[in-house]
């Protein structure tokens, strides 16, 4: 049954061997010339992530579908622009800021924060608010585990999270399109749900720079602009921080950004989306509330009116 999580799946179980190792060949070029360097692990050991009971049974889209056909605002409005433009982006070294109500603030090298994680393969459905969708299997580890070990004062409510602002590098900032940094937040209870997962990788191989390398966050049962990219700063607050989307339109996108049928975007339905890859006579298909998540995440807004909480 489409949607349903399967125990211990992996990408290889649905994805062939071939074409994964031309994938590997064609990157291992890339990566000498720097496209996701510095990770702080071996490749060996990112190709050893764990599977994840929380994998959809979902066949992942291809990954040339996965790294071409994005929204990345800081490289450019279109979607082939990410794919074009972020070779120009430096991500090592890389380090993230984290303070706020945090008992351990400071900046971090990005090798102290994967060090010694549990990197699993997670392999997500992803629902544009644009009514596209994917299915993507990431490499990371969970939020809750980094907050775990920064420690969270009891006064937190709210994760903020920023991204990195560098208009050399991101041609898009040149631009006023957003007010740059790009930032989001979720409420603490979501930050610390085990779904929610900081990717540093997808396929096996090292996250790409168009899909927001090195770290980004993946949020499953939200719409696509809540996971943010390329983050430099975390930040733990006792109140609802601002966020891009809901800065620049609070009509149209809301802080929670849950998937949900039920409540239309303003200018297009949600009760339906179309699958990247799947050709022009596949035809949509029904949007599932929370993306399909919602087994696990439902009563994180019990007593909550999502048509208002949108």
């Amino acid at each position: 049954m489409p949607g349903r999580f399967k125990p211990d799946l992996r990408w290889s179980d649905v994805t062939p061997r071939s074409m994964f190792l031309n994938r590997r060949q064609i990157l291992a070029g890339l990566g000498a010339a720097g496209l996701g360097a510095g990770l702080g692990q071996p490749a060996a050991a990112r190709l050893q992530a764990r599977p994840s009971r929380y994998s959809t049974d979902e066949a992942p889209n291809s990954f040339e579908d996965i790294t071409s056909y994005n929204n990345f605002y800081e490289f450019g409005l279109d979607k082939s622009d990410p794919a074009a433009n972020a070779h120009r982006l430096t991500v090592n070294p890389w380090s993230v800021r984290i303070d706020g109500l945090v008992e351990r603030p400071g900046t971090y090298d990005l090798s102290d924060l994967t060090r010694g994680v549990a990197l699993e393969e997670r392999i997500y459905r992803f629902r544009c608010v644009e009514a596209w969708a994917m299915v993507v299997p990431w490499i990371g580890f969970e939020l809750g585990a980094l907050l775990n070990r920064v420690g969270v004062k009891p006064g937190a409510r709210f994760v903020a999270f920023e991204t990195l602002v560098r208009p050399d590098e991101m041609p898009g900032q040149r631009r006023p399109v957003l007010d740059w940094p790009y930032r989001e937040g979720l409420r603490l209870d979501e930050a610390m749900h085990p779904l929610t997962i900081l990717a540093t990788g997808l396929y096996g191989e090292e996250l790409p720079k168009q899909n927001g390398a090195p770290i980004r966050l993946v949020v499953p049962w939200k719409y696509g602009f809540k996971s943010i990219k390329s983050i430099v700063r975390i930040s733990l607050t006792d109140r609802m921080p601002k966020t891009t989307w809901n800065m620049q339109n609070p009509r149209e996108y809301g802080f929670y950004a849950n998937v949900n049928p039920n409540v239309d975007h303003p200018r297009w339905s949600q009760a339906t989306e179309r699958r990247i890859g799947a050709g022009l006579f596949a035809g949509r298909q029904k949007t599932q509330m929370f993306n399909g998540y919602g087994e696990y995440v439902a009563g994180l807004y019990a007593g909550q009116d999502l048509r208002v909480d949108f």
